[in-house]
């Protein structure tokens, strides 16, 4: 089984340490839930409709690609890492 691993900025990490006790529990209590459903990932994912500008679409396309990351999986990716934060 793959463990998640979480990288932190230290920006990030000084703004951590501004939160209160329940706020850091909160989120590790969520990142657990959010680090269990991906681990348990064989649920499958849900088809959405989104509509986004082209030219974005596009320049979002060729980011990823740049590098190396399949647009739709990085997505999800700043997904999760917002849903977290």
């Amino acid at each position: 089984m793959k463990k998640t691993l979480q990288y932190f900025t230290p920006e990030y990490l000084e703004q951590c340490k501004k939160l209160t006790l329940k706020q850091r529990l909160e989120f590790l209590e969520n990142y657990r839930k959010l680090a269990f459903a991906a681990q348990n990932s064989k649920r499958r994912s849900k088809l959405i409709s989104l509509k986004v500008e082209p030219d974005l679409l596009e320049l979002f396309r060729r980011k990823a690609e740049l590098h190396g990351v399949p647009y739709q999986t990085q997505i999800k990716r700043l997904m999760r890492e917002w849903a977290i934060k």
